[in-house]
């Protein structure tokens, strides 16, 4: 016996027709449960076609609220929902969309404290987030759990996809065994990212997803999508199942989850916490620079950020440029770092202390916070 109601029959019909899907498919999305971590780029476009498709359960789990700065990607949320919780806004929208399905909301980071306890009882995990301790604790949690870890990862035009599952298949730590070091990761907060670049690849991830709990056609398993939206290219890289892997291996030494941003060297949430000894607030820079001996301004911006907004005889050396560059700078003068956020003056302070330079700084919130508290005329970007 059917479990779809009159008007779902309507709303699904073009489900419905497609053999592959059907009826007996369509009742089996509507029994189906998917766990999306993040609601940002990627999670949106995921969200807003598993509701679409009639996920009977999917959960969200984000912690942060909506900003002007994520509407240009993160098509689920809206200006009627600035400053709101992401996971409200999205559950919002998709209910909007499909009030059939039932939508479970997580406020809280995804940690290794509560992710089996969250994900336990999902068919599937769809990786939505933007770092690497949540990559891997998703891929540990959904390698412990049996059941498949659907990842994507965008940055500026390029963008990847894969299904992992520990069972029949590779999983993320066979693909990537160690995380990168902390100072060679870049981030779309860095970097920028294609707003609709996350549209391609969560569609994508979603898409992966759909078919996994379907049970149809031939999935990203055991193999690495690469797209790049400059040049409209799609290429893959062959995945193997890693007999050594620490998880699914055949003789496995990580059992539980572990303390993944000790093992990243990164936070895998937001943090505003830099170390004391390095920061410098805005206005406290506006009093250095009104001092009789001033200090050098460093910029790791991109040339082309300095276009948005800039500061006074200001030195600009691209944070990619500054190792090679080190001969420009005087070890015996004081130099205060900047970047946009504050992110990337952090790492370049790490770059600087090695070299010998000791007079250091760092703009506690980058250029951004200078255009809040000190020159409202900068636009913050």
């Amino acid at each position: 016996m059917t479990t779809l109601t009159d008007q779902e029959f309507l709303r699904y019909s073009r489900h419905l027709l497609i053999p592959e899907v059907g009826l007996s498919g369509q009742e089996k999305l509507k029994a189906s449960s998917a766990l999306i971590i993040g609601t940002g780029g990627l999670g949106s476009p995921i969200s807003l076609y598993l509701a679409a498709a009639g996920i009977g359960r999917i959960g969200l789990v984000d912690y942060d609220v909506v900003d002007s700065s994520n509407l240009q990607r993160q098509i689920i949320h809206s200006e009627e929902t600035l400053g709101k919780l992401k996971v409200d806004s999205a559950r919002a929208r998709m209910l909007g969309l499909n009030p059939f399905i039932q939508v479970d909301a997580y406020n809280e980071p995804f940690t290794a404290e509560n992710a089996m306890q969250i994900a336990t009882g999902y068919d599937i995990i769809i990786d939505g987030t933007d770092n690497f301790p949540t990559r891997y604790l998703s891929n540990d949690v959904a390698a412990f759990l049996g059941i498949p870890n659907v990842y994507g990862s965008i940055y500026q035009f390029d963008g990847q996809a894969s299904v992992f599952d520990a069972k029949n298949g590779p999983c993320y730590r066979c693909l990537f065994p160690a995380p990168p070091p902390p100072h060679l990761v870049p981030s779309c907060g860095d970097g920028g990212v294609l707003g609709i670049l996350a549209g391609t690849i969560g569609s994508i991830q979603a898409t992966e997803a759909i078919k996994m709990l379907l049970g149809i056609g031939s999935s990203l398993l055991g193999r690495l999508l690469l797209y790049n939206a400059l040049d409209m290219t799609f290429d893959y890289v062959n995945l193997k199942k890693n007999p050594k892997c620490p998880v699914c291996g055949e003789n496995p030494t990580i059992t539980e989850l572990i303390d993944y941003e000790a093992f990243c060297g990164v936070p895998g949430h937001h943090t505003e916490e830099w170390p004391s000894e390095w920061d410098v607030s805005a206005l406290q820079l506006k009093e250095m620079l009104g001092a009789p001996s001033k200090p050098i301004l460093l910029d790791v911006r991109e040339p082309h950020e300095r276009q948005i907004s800039d500061l006074p005889n200001s030195v600009n050396i691209p944070y990619g440029e500054l190792a090679s560059r080190l001969s420009e700078l005087n070890t015996a003068q004081e130099i205060v770092i900047f970047c946009r956020t504050g992110n990337r003056s952090l790492h370049a302070i790490e770059i600087l202390l090695g070299a010998g330079f000791r007079k250091l700084k760092n703009l506690e919130g980058g250029i951004n916070e200078w255009a809040e508290d000190v020159d409202t005329s900068l636009p913050i970007y």
